[in-house]
């Protein structure tokens, strides 16, 4: 047997070719990766395997010339996982991050994707990766949507007009064929002009867009309610949702974090995207563990620590999707629905995309060696 071993490179314009930004395939890759984890065929980080990943943060006064200083967003990030089922594949996303990154015209995570062998560990593919997870971002809370929003849903609000929120809303478009208004609430005139642009040339579905002022605004009369925002440490600084602004029957989907009243959270139905990984959370990320994370679905654990819920009431979504547990019961019931991220979903999306481009002859074969020095 040839010992030769070569890779493809995939660049961000290969990606796109080979159908990055396909957002129905997408969703539809995110609701068939949720369920073969549910069956358990997926190992993440960590001694307990669901691990988010190992991160690199840096000290608030660094004592050596040259190294960084610890600021928002400025970290690195490793995230290994093998999915098996549809995938059959193992690999990591790696990635630094740095908010000052924005004033350099550059996004402020640069990412990059290693696929590679189950068995042999070689590599299969490199490739640019901040599109690869920006849509299996928003392709969760698609799924999400399918499952949990009202079928006649027809305004949704994004708070936090970033990334993250054009994909979730490409991804909500995708699955609810009535959304024809979007509420956005937003800090800057830059980031509404750049949304709204996405808006038009990527989502015609979209007919009416409306700039709020207030959370409030942009909550009130939403069938969904999407927070993508970038938060601080400190929970007080996490945006506040009176849960009397929350329209009856309203989905409220979570990648990012914000602040409800417990007796509000109480009364909704908690469905995550996978149980394990908060149960994760609560084990490396002691209670309170929703302070240290910034992840809506790590409250429901502390609330569940505290006495206020069971852990019967914390549901998957993978439950619902396989019928387990009943998804929406009612046109009243409001739903808060939880997004953790997981490199498994980068394995499922970024290995889609890698097949689709093997297909379609796209990107750089590069070669490794044609016989290992040291074997």
């Amino acid at each position: 047997m040839s010992a030769k071993i070569d890779f493809l490179y995939l660049s961000e314009p290969d990606m796109i070719k080979a159908g990055v930004k396909d957002m129905a395939s997408c969703v539809e890759v995110m609701e068939d990766m949720l369920v073969t984890l549910y069956k358990g065929d997926y190992v993440m980080g960590g001694a307990n395997h669901n691990s988010h990943g190992c991160m690199i943060t840096f000290p608030d006064e660094p004592q050596f010339d040259g190294m960084p200083k610890n600021a928002d967003d400025r970290r690195f990030m490793a995230m290994p996982a093998y999915l098996g089922g549809n995938y059959q594949m193992a690999g990591m996303k790696w990635y630094g991050s740095n908010v000052e990154n924005k004033q350099k015209g550059l996004p402020r995570s640069i990412l990059m994707m290693m696929l590679n062998d189950k068995d042999t560990g070689a590599p299969l593919a490199l490739m640019s990766a901040n599109l690869v997870s920006a849509y299996r971002t928003g392709g969760i809370p698609g799924v999400g949507a399918k499952y949990l929003a009202k079928k006649d849903s027809e305004v949704v609000s994004i708070i936090g007009p970033g990334v993250m929120g054009k994909t979730s809303l490409a991804a909500f478009v995708s699955v609810c064929p009535n959304l024809d208004t979007v509420k956005i609430k937003g800090r800057s005139q830059r980031s509404l002009d750049a949304f709204t642009g996405f808006i038009r040339e990527e989502l015609p579905q979209i007919k009416h867009i409306e700039i709020c002022d207030s959370v409030e605004e942009a909550v009130r009369d939403s069938d969904i309610v999407s927070f993508t925002t970038t938060v601080k440490d400190d929970v007080s600084s996490f945006p506040y949702i009176n849960g009397d602004w929350v329209k009856k029957g309203a989905l409220i989907s979570m990648p990012s974090a914000a602040r409800f009243d417990d007796e509000f959270l109480t009364s909704c139905k908690l469905v995550v995207d996978n149980s394990k990984l908060y149960e994760a959370w609560e084990e490396e990320y002691p209670y309170p563990t929703y302070p240290q994370m910034q992840i809506i679905g790590t409250k429901f654990t502390d609330l569940k620590h505290e006495g206020k819920i069971k852990e019967e009431d914390i549901i998957d979504l993978a439950d619902i999707i396989e019928n387990r547990h009943p998804g929406r019961e009612n046109d009243e019931e409001v739903i808060v629905y939880s997004v953790g991220g997981m490199p498994v979903e980068d394995i499922a999306w970024g290995g889609t995309v890698y097949r689709n481009a093997k297909k379609l002859g796209i990107g750089i074969k590069l070669p490794l060696w044609d016989s290992p020095e040291m074997a």
